[in-house]
């Protein structure tokens, strides 16, 4: 690990993906704030302050999508006196590729990202995980929770039961069908809210990070995204790490996924803008 990170001087901005409540970011945070980083983890609009509060008001993620998403942690970011470093997983690992191609972030890790416009693999794990969604056009506009064996196999599937049902039980909320449908069809769509600028926006670095055992959003999708990447102007990074599913954030390995992001933050100092307002 470096031994010089930021200091302190770039906050840190963790934000969730679909069926995971904000608060599963806290063993993150702990870590984050002892190596000197001040961290914040907000929800998407519609969540509420708990994993039960949430489960209780799903209807209040009704319809809400990646554009409105997207604008609420924008609004987020411009009453915080730096961009900060962006985290993300699943959705908000496209949610931090959108903010950082945008000027909202001083640079951004993206794990098991949700694909963005240009991504043409599909493979059936990834469909299969959708489908609770997917399935029913109905869900677009209303929010869809996974039974413990939807999430065994889109989240846990590296796991033993026990340890995901357990997750299941801690951290899931149900999710707004919006965003799944709206990533499914943006290759359709000319102005797509899963489109990011990945050819010409000068940008702070981006590291990618790829579970290889992830149903959700299988290794053969995030490395369709750095291609997308591979001619633009600014650092792109990506690793790969073995054995890893999409619960790779939450489970009993999440340290080795938070020291790898951590590693890389340190490596990057040079390349992070600490004063200078973003150009949006």
């Amino acid at each position: 690990m470096s031994d010089s990170p930021l200091s302190g001087s770039v906050p840190v901005m963790f934000v969730h993906g679909l069926w995971i409540h904000a608060t599963a970011w806290a063993p993150w945070q702990s870590l984050f704030e002892e190596h000197g980083y001040t961290t914040s983890a907000p929800g998407w609009p519609g969540d509420s302050a708990t994993v039960q509060q949430t489960r209780d008001h799903a209807e209040q993620l009704n319809g809400v999508g990646i554009e409105a998403i997207c604008r609420h942690y924008a609004a987020l970011i411009d009453a915080m006196p730096a961009p900060p470093i962006v985290v993300g997983h699943s959705f908000g690992g496209l949610i931090a590729q959108e903010l950082l191609a945008n000027g909202y972030a001083a640079a951004a890790v993206a794990i098991d990202p949700a694909p963005i416009k240009g991504v043409k693999a599909l493979p059936f794990s990834q469909l299969k995980s959708g489908w609770p969604v997917l399935s029913n056009p109905a869900n677009r506009n209303r929010t869809v929770a996974l039974t413990r064996e939807q999430f065994r196999y889109s989240f846990g599937n590296t796991l033993s039961e026990e340890e995901s049902d357990t997750l299941h039980a801690q951290w899931t909320i149900p999710g707004p069908g919006r965003p799944l449908f709206e990533d499914a069809t943006a290759n359709f769509v000319r102005n797509s809210p899963a489109a990011v600028d990945t050819h010409h926006a000068e940008r702070g670095p981006l590291l990618l990070i790829s579970g290889t055992e992830d149903h959700v959003v299988p290794q053969k999708v995030t490395e369709e995204v750095v291609k997308l990447y591979a001619d633009g102007p600014s650092r792109t990074d990506y690793r790969t790490i073995e054995g890893k599913g999409h619960s790779l954030t939450i489970d009993s390995g999440w340290t080795e996924v938070a020291q790898i992001a951590l590693e890389w933050i340190g490596a990057n100092e040079a390349n992070v803008n600490r004063t200078e307002e973003p150009a949006r």
